[in-house]
């Protein structure tokens, strides 16, 4: 049964909410050298370990935001496997380089493999809806970029200078059309399958 109860370490993912500058320091300090090293030992550099651990904090710090996240695992054990399964499957897009895995490099808990399963799906599903969002038209993309700012359609209407009716319509069309790209991407399955 999951622990309910905040791990001490939801500090880290407030100064991500927060801009913490000092807990932020902490955490590359803390948990960023191993992060690095296992991408150093697994073709990888000080570049792209930067890299990777850059974009795993954005996620980190995109899920909290829109999902409230709230850890039940020590920090280090989920940032370094969602680091982790970021950088193998870089390696496994370039496919041309070698891949070891030490598993040994940190204890690794049934709640932080959770965590960090929910973390990559949250970011997969927020890849996916960004791709097909940018497919939409252009009066899509605003209607949308609106209404994303603004829960009052009255108030969306009169920004646009449209009718409440007309934007309620278009709104509901645009949506249609965003999940209809959403549903026929094969990704969209994948997504399906990993719930």
């Amino acid at each position: 049964m999951p622990n309910n109860k905040p791990h001490p370490d939801q500090k880290y993912i407030e100064a991500l909410l927060k801009n913490d500058t000092v807990l932020l320091a902490e955490i590359y300090d803390k948990f960023a050298p191993k992060v690095v090293g296992y991408i150093k030992k697994n073709s990888g550099d000080d570049s792209g370990a930067q890299d990777i651990i850059q974009e795993t904090l954005i996620t980190i710090y995109r899920q909290a935001k829109e999902k409230a996240l709230q850890l039940t695992c020590p920090f280090d054990a989920y940032f370094f496997l969602l680091c982790k399964r970021k950088w193998l499957n870089e390696l496994k897009k370039s496919s041309q380089k070698e891949v070891t895995i030490n598993e040994e490099v940190v204890s690794i808990n049934d709640e932080s493999v959770r965590f960090a399963e929910e973390t990559e799906i949250f970011n997969a599903k927020h890849e996916l809806f960004t791709e097909m969002f940018d497919q939409l038209g252009k009066a899509c993309k605003e209607l949308l970029k609106v209404t994303f700012t603004i829960k009052s359609m009255e108030e969306v209407a009169q920004k646009l200078g449209q009718s409440y009716a007309y934007v309620r319509k278009k709104k509901s069309l645009c949506i249609g059309q965003l999940t209809q790209l959403v549903q026929n991407t094969p990704k969209f399955n994948q997504l399906k399958n990993m719930l």
